[in-house]
């Protein structure tokens, strides 16, 4: 009675709700054989008001006749004219700028938010927003923990700096550490200023990443023990480590160790990946107090906004919780009666 239609190679409306060009294809046939649009509908298997429209909408206007190819054509056209649902609103946009403005990364923007339950972009959308801002005049990206640059390891043959008397090496570190699955070891570094005058302390747990910023009127061992031991002295009775690297402003390490009663190890020389945990928090501050600032204008208030505002910064680490509240589940705030 009829035979197939040709093959086409491209399809673009989807078969169920729409018709295809098979479908087409027959309701031109039996048109032309003056079949009803009732027993046409039976025939293909669709309602007869879809054959009604499908007559109406896509006839030849000149003609009035009906013809596959043409209907066919009319739909590809129709559809790809068709208003787009946009998922990234402005509503979420200005979201994400506020996120970003907290400096949380992409990631954690996008974790986070899945993780509220919130309706939210993927990451790659959200990057490409920021570099279409950038490209635009913007300063989104300065948000960014690398603003766009590559980040490269420092490294060297020979280790040049003096040795530090009495320190113990990484190798001598407890298994259990490398695995951070226990709150209490923490890595340690400084982070020098403008003009190497002053410097900032930093110590943040291997495995929660909860973290203290401390700032130093230089350099001097005594003055970083102190201001070690007084940063850990709520957590004393959970700490079990720091791993620091080789500057000499870690010299008094025996007196934190005595102190706080833990061990204290050191990462080999130039070796930051033994330290990556502390490393990649130190990037973290750097977003607010970057390189070439001068540390003699930051107040201890903004020190401690910083530390609080990291400390509930989402981790994809954590699951896109924040370091603060792995702390909160395991209870130890209420236990050294400490809140930030």
């Amino acid at each position: 009675m009829f035979s197939l239609p040709p093959k086409s190679p491209k399809i673009s409306c989807k078969m169920g709700k729409h018709l295809t060009l098979s479908q087409r294809y027959t309701i031109s046939v039996l048109k032309k054989q003056q079949m009803s649009q009732k027993d046409i509908a039976l025939i293909i298997g669709r309602d007869k008001s879809v054959i009604s429209r499908e007559l109406s909408r896509n006839k030849d206007n000149r003609s009035d006749k009906y013809r596959f190819d043409l209907a066919q054509r009319k739909c590809n056209i129709r559809h790809a004219e068709k208003p787009k649902h946009i998922r990234f609103t402005d509503e979420i946009k200005e979201q994400v700028i506020k996120a970003l403005e907290n400096k949380y990364s992409p990631e954690q923007i996008t974790g986070r938010f899945r993780l509220e339950n919130k309706n939210i972009v993927s990451h790659e959308t959200i990057y490409r927003f920021v570099w279409q801002n950038k490209k635009n005049g913007g300063e989104l990206y300065t948000n960014l923990r690398n603003r766009g640059k590559k980040y490269r390891k420092r490294g060297c043959k020979k280790d040049k700096r003096g040795s530090i008397q009495n320190r113990v090496d990484i190798d001598m570190r407890p298994a259990i550490v490398e695995k951070k699955e226990r709150f209490g070891d923490f890595e340690a570094d400084t982070i020098i200023g403008k003009n190497h005058k002053k410097a900032m302390m930093t110590l943040n747990d291997r495995a929660t990443g909860y973290g203290f910023i401390r700032k130093l009127e230089s350099k001097d061992a005594n003055i970083l023990a102190s201001k070690t031991i007084h940063a850990l002295s709520k957590f004393q009775n959970y700490t079990h480590t720091i791993t620091s690297d080789n500057g000499h402003e870690f010299a008094k390490h025996e007196k934190i160790a005595k102190t706080l009663n833990i061990d204290f190890y050191f990462a080999k020389p130039y070796h930051s990946w033994e330290r990556g945990a502390n490393e990649n928090y130190n990037r973290l501050v750097r977003q607010y107090f970057p390189k070439g600032m001068d540390f003699d204008k930051i107040t201890f208030g903004e020190i401690r906004k910083v530390q609080n505002e990291l400390n509930n910064r989402p981790r994809k680490r954590l699951a896109f919780f924040t370091p603060k509240e792995i702390l909160e589940k395991l209870n130890i705030f209420s236990k050294v009666a400490f809140i930030t």
